[in-house]
């Protein structure tokens, strides 16, 4: 969706509890769904909000394809009512869906096109949802570092605000998708000769299950930003390596300007999100490191509040029109 309908108020009642008069005409099921370009997660909860269960599936940021993000959303979603042993009916579900690629309006456009017969839906960016389920609603930063990238803030007055998240391969600074692309160059030089050969480059050959230059050049002809985020541990395991310690470098400064451009006062916590979070918070410069705060919520528990929302909203709508 375009940027203008990401920076807007967020409604009051979004963290307030649902009421047994807003419920009663809602008695399905609420998903939760965060996508992106690794995978889905998937939380399950009942009518009030109650979690029941979680899953996971492959990728479903729509720049991957609508079809399969719905395919991967589906997926997901079965495996979650497996694991509820409850029986799985789109029609009796309420989606509130955080997804990498929303921004495309024609990507969002489709995906809209697709949607299997639901009881209600909304969908969002996954920045928005992040930093929803990571600050609580309260005001926050976010950087969400997974195969992509991007930062969020979320003000007093519920004012969503976005920074980075371009996309692959010209933006997503730090993400998984931009390590392994550079990290792979490092190989490219081993194998030339133009740099000598080391563990690092080792570990990255079978990565990426090359032998030689040529078996190289056809892995890179079919990589994508999910294939080159694969890379990305590599770095993490071989930070001591000069090249390694550079992009690391590189990547911590890089997560300093996402904050920064968000909250130049340096006033709000931050929370660092995704898979990558974890491995990047000791590379962050001191002062930023200082600042962050361990998540509320995921993405998934965001995403669960969108279509807690949208549950409301159908127990709104049928006891006004009583």
């Amino acid at each position: 969706m375009p940027f203008g309908q990401l920076a807007r108020a967020v409604t009051a009642d979004k963290l307030a509890p649902m009421t047994t008069s807003s419920t009663s005409d809602f008695n399905g099921f609420l998903l939760g769904i965060d996508g992106g370009g690794s995978g889905t997660r998937v939380v399950l909860a009942d009518a009030h909000g109650i979690e029941i269960a979680r899953a996971s599936g492959g990728p479903s940021g729509l720049g991957l394809g609508v079809e399969r993000a719905w395919q991967s959303i589906g997926d997901a979603c079965r495996r979650a009512f497996d694991a509820a042993a409850l029986p799985f009916d789109w029609r009796n579900c309420v989606l509130g869906c955080g997804l990498a690629g929303v921004n495309n309006a024609d990507w969002l456009a489709a995906f809209h096109a697709c949607a299997p017969d639901l009881r209600a839906w909304r969908v969002e960016s996954d920045a928005y949802t992040t930093v929803l389920g990571a600050h609580g609603g309260e005001s926050g930063v976010i950087v969400a570092l997974g195969t992509g990238s991007i930062a969020a803030s979320l003000d007093e007055a519920g004012v969503c605000r976005i920074a980075g998240g371009y996309g692959f391969p010209s933006g997503d600074e730090a993400s998984g998708a931009w390590l392994g692309l550079r990290a792979v160059v490092h190989l490219q030089r081993v194998l030339d000769g133009r740099a000598s050969e080391d563990a690092w480059s080792r570990a990255l050959l079978a990565r990426t299950g090359a032998t030689d230059r040529d078996s190289l050049v056809v892995w890179l002809c079919a990589a994508n930003q999910t294939a080159y985020a694969t890379l990305a541990p590599s770095v993490f395991e071989f930070h001591d390596h000069p090249v390694a310690a550079r992009l690391l470098k590189r990547a911590a400064l890089e997560i300093e300007r996402l904050v920064a451009a968000l909250d130049a006062a340096g006033a709000l916590p931050v929370a660092l999100c995704g898979g990558l979070a974890a491995p990047y918070e000791p590379f962050v410069p001191a002062a930023l490191r200082e600042r962050l705060r361990a998540p509320r919520a995921d993405s998934a528990g965001g995403a669960l509040e969108l279509a807690r929302r949208a549950a409301y909203e159908i127990g709104a709508a049928g006891h006004s029109a009583r």
